[in-house]
């Protein structure tokens, strides 16, 4: 039986390009145990309705997925990453050149041209570059985290390898209530934690929208699977929208206090 130019990719096991906040890339094995009865199923689709750093679907490499999140600039990322993306620009971790591309990228923005290549380049330069691969934007949508304390950083110039693992795979932008699913679609949603922290696009993400989403995903008539901090109101939240929940101990990567101690991870599950 031939193998697919996917199942090579698969065997490369491409890592997530960007640094991301609560990346769950961790969590790959768990998944893949669940996605495997489903990934099968001529035409089934994986959604992310908020991606992220997409080590989910990174790691499941499904044939067909809809990725969607309401960072613009991850997206735009991701949409040049399957153009096949390439780039000479000088990154180096220095501080003087990190403020420096930093104000440029603002001045992107602030021109309209967030789309643009060189918008990638930078926000790709400006995650790696940045304090904690934190993603924080202010309120006119400006990126304004800090310069890192990384004492080296591994950068890409050629992200060709990403290319052809895209190709079928959609990137979208706006809120997940946009997103118009299929009846067979797997869906899995890894929303912002349940905490004070919450400010990863200038819209951030409150336990209002934590609700929202959880009664959106509870309609939906195909298999779901949500992550999130178990807190108890979250445990108590899906628990009511007839979800099975389970809880994992998760690697607790980002921190300010430099706290590792794993922290309670909830997986709630519906349709499984």
């Amino acid at each position: 039986m031939p193998v697919t130019v996917k199942q090579n990719i698969k065997q490369i096991e491409l890592k997530p390009p960007l640094k991301w906040a609560g990346g769950k890339r961790w969590l790959v094995p768990v998944l893949a145990e669940l996605w495997q009865k489903y990934s099968a199923q001529k035409q089934r689709r994986l959604v992310e309705p908020l991606c992220g750093g997409i080590a989910i679907t990174l790691g499941l490499t499904p044939e067909r997925a809809l990725l969607n999140d309401i960072n613009p600039h991850a997206i735009n990322f991701y949409n040049w990453l399957k153009k096949g993306l390439r780039t000479n620009l000088i990154m180096r971790n220095d501080e003087k050149l990190y403020y420096q591309y930093r104000e440029r990228f603002n001045e992107l923005i602030t021109l309209g041209k967030e789309n643009s290549k060189e918008a990638a380049i930078l926000f790709y330069y400006l995650n790696r570059t940045g304090y904690n691969g934190l993603c924080r934007f202010n309120k006119q949508g400006e990126f304004n985290v800090p310069f890192g304390q990384y004492k080296k950083i591994n950068y890409v110039s050629d992200f060709s390898a990403y290319h052809e693992l895209f190709s079928d795979w959609d990137f979208t932008i706006g809120d997940f209530s946009s997103i118009e699913l299929a009846t067979n679609d797997f869906v899995y949603a890894d929303p912002p934690y349940d905490v004070e922290f919450t400010q990863y696009a200038k819209e951030g993400f409150n336990f209002q929208d934590q609700q929202r989403l959880a009664k959106w995903l509870s309609k939906h008539k195909g298999p779901v699977v949500v992550s999130n901090q178990a807190t108890e109101r979250m445990i108590n939240l899906y628990e009511k929208l007839g979800f099975k929940v389970r809880l994992l101990s998760a690697p607790r990567r980002i921190s300010c206090t430099g706290d590792r101690t794993p922290a309670r991870e909830l997986l709630a599950l519906k349709g499984i």
